[in-house]
């Protein structure tokens, strides 16, 4: 029996979050890149401490594969619908998108502004309907197409994860519901939840946990980097290659008959 391909030769791949030096969106561009794909890459932030969207791109490059870097706020229709516009325009077709643009956003529920609320559903859940919608279009006239969420283990367990958890939950329900609608156009859609990853996601958070707020107000100090092992059994923190290579498998036909699932990718948290 032949060992399943990995290869995305040949496919066309849009990356959103992809901006960080040190985030998940990077690895996860350069992993699909890795094994064929030429991929797209969009950020809101493109530049600054940390941030380098089009070093991202360049990257890609470098490994041989055609890259497009777009600057994009996907909580706007008309951003998206121009940015799904130039994927197809450079690539022709677009056969994987991996939804990882997020943004932390924790509080108490007594101290919860509205504000942050409405700006975490926004990024962590519209932004994923909105992309999914995009993309669905293209891949259902195309007949195929993987879809790639990145929800998070806050969204599959109750009480620790504030705002950013309730909207991950939600980036799980999406996954589903997108699956069944879209299998009979051979589109598969599927959700990655993270546990802790040792990344700068949390250095540009907007909010804290509320383990982290005190009585006079959020602290300041940025969480730890790489801080111990986050709780897993495995015994320490992800790092961002354990999500791009899961992502490379959903995107991959190795997952052919996978489709409307969360895998959770988390060292063992969630059975600890």
């Amino acid at each position: 029996m032949a060992v399943p391909s990995l290869s995305l030769e040949g496919k066309a791949a849009l990356v959103t979050g992809a901006a960080s030096v040190r985030g998940m969106g990077r690895a996860i561009a350069l992993t699909l890149a890795g094994a064929g794909a030429d991929v797209a890459v969009c950020d809101l932030r493109v530049s600054g401490d940390d941030f380098d969207l089009e070093g991202t791109a360049a990257e890609i490059r470098k490994l041989g594969r055609r890259s497009l870097a777009v600057q994009a706020d996907l909580t706007k229709e008309g951003d998206v619908a121009g940015l799904f516009q130039r994927v197809a325009q450079e690539f022709g077709r677009l056969d994987v998108l991996v939804n990882n643009a997020g943004l932390s956003a924790h509080h108490t529920l007594l101290q919860m502004p509205t504000d942050l609320w409405d700006k975490a559903i926004e990024v962590n859940l519209k932004a994923p309907f909105l992309c999914c919608q995009a993309a669905a279009r293209l891949m259902v006239e195309q007949k195929s197409g993987v879809i790639v969420n990145m929800a998070s283990i806050s969204g599959l367990r109750f009480g620790s994860a504030s705002a950013y958890g309730i909207a991950k939950a939600g980036v799980i329900v999406l996954t589903g519901w997108a699956a069944r609608e879209l299998a009979p156009h051979n589109v598969r859609v599927n959700a990655i939840a993270p546990g802790a990853i040792d990344t700068d996601f949390g250095r540009h958070r907007v909010g804290l946990p509320p383990w982290e707020i005190t009585p006079s107000g959020p602290t300041s100090a940025p969480p730890r980097p790489g801080g111990g092992g986050g709780g897993a059994p495995l015994g320490r923190r992800g790092e961002a290659a354990d999500i791009a290579d899961v992502a490379l498998f959903l995107a991959s036909d190795a997952a052919r008959y996978i489709t409307g699932q969360t895998i959770v990718v988390d060292g063992g948290v969630m059975v600890s």
